[in-house]
């Protein structure tokens, strides 16, 4: 059985699938698994070994459909579930099954604030998706494949973090999932511990102000007056966009826990099966991708009643106050 499954997007999606890509290849006879994403994330999927090729979305829809008509596939399964997913499963006219992706209940909540959301994690509802198949959920959770050339060794690092580390994924695809820089700096002064900050190019800047502020002498005149009575004993290192997207996975594997917003390393130290700590702000943990299958502590605040505002997020809060990240009690215990 030749099977497409499909995902164009974006990190954490992506990791979200991986146990239906490796319940297709190991519990259906002979399956061969195909995935078709964008370009930027194929590398996701290239070193998955339940993946038997990869397709990919370039700039042309027209061509990848082109592409994936000589492969004669039986089944496509499409787990993103939007137009170009649509032509393509009507230009292949083979057998598909779609993921529910509840649009109607998350409006509901998102706008209206009535709770019809199932109870149950955006990777379960994945796995629905194939149940008709015969395909059935083992208990080996996410996966995330390291090439051995990105696997950073401990010695890349500052000694003062070889003995261990707390790593903290400061980034996020929208600005409402993520802590301004200020409270930032408030939780790496409690986590008090060696702090390996990760993230994009785009997040360097931010994380540089970061790892200066712990830098400074004590009164220094620069500081912001609420950050005055901090104890500034964080020792912090600034990795974003020193290290490409497997190597920042090394990092994460490699660390004692993990601090991220709602953003795709949360779900790749899931994969690693560390113990989480995730920050949300203007998203919920109720839309179904909060950390699967690992030990995790949720950050939010509950006492707002504009939350959630998005289901996705925006570039500042549409209110203006931002209090689901400003009020946000940093409520949580490191041995």
């Amino acid at each position: 059985m030749k099977i497409l499954v499909l995902r164009f997007s974006s990190i954490g999606d992506i990791v979200l699938t991986t146990p239906v890509v490796r319940t297709l290849k190991t519990q259906l006879e002979n399956a061969e698994v195909h995935y078709a994403t964008k370009e930027e994330y194929s590398l996701l999927v290239n070193q998955n070994p339940y993946i038997d090729k990869v397709h990919v979305l370039k700039s042309s829809l027209r061509e990848l459909i082109n592409e994936l008509k000589q492969q004669q596939f039986d089944y496509v399964i499409d787990l993103h579930h939007n137009l170009r997913t649509f032509q393509i499963k009507q230009s292949l006219g083979v057998k598909s099954l779609s993921f529910n992706k509840l649009n109607v209940e998350k409006w509901l909540k998102v706008n209206l604030k009535i709770d019809r959301l199932p109870n149950v994690h955006i990777v379960d509802r994945y796995m629905d998706t194939v149940k008709s198949l015969g395909v059935k959920m083992d208990a080996l959770g996410l996966d995330y494949f390291i090439p051995e050339s990105d696997e950073v060794p401990l010695d890349w690092l500052p000694e003062e973090f070889q003995k261990g580390y707390v790593a903290y994924a400061i980034g996020a695809q929208h600005e409402t999932k993520k802590l301004p820089l200020n409270r930032m700096i408030e939780l790496c002064d409690k986590i008090n511990k060696p702090i390996v900050l990760l993230g994009g190019k785009e997040d360097a800047a931010k994380a540089k102000e970061i790892e200066r502020f712990f830098s400074r002498p004590l009164h220094d005149q620069g500081t912001e007056p609420g950050l005055l009575e901090l104890n500034k004993k964080a020792v912090v290192y600034n990795a974003c966009g020193k290290f490409n997207l497997h190597q920042s996975a090394s990092l994460v594997k490699q660390a004692r826990v993990v601090f991220t917003h709602d953003t795709g390393l949360m779900h790749i130290s899931a994969a690693f099966k560390k113990e989480i700590f995730c920050i949300w702000g203007n998203t919920i943990p109720n839309f179904g991708m909060y950390p699967y299958r690992t030990k995790f502590t949720i950050l939010e605040n509950n006492r707002l009643k504009c939350r959630p505002c998005s289901k996705i997020g925006y570039n500042k809060c549409p209110k203006g106050h931002f209090k689901c990240m400003n009020d946000l009690i940093f409520d949580f215990y490191l041995p």
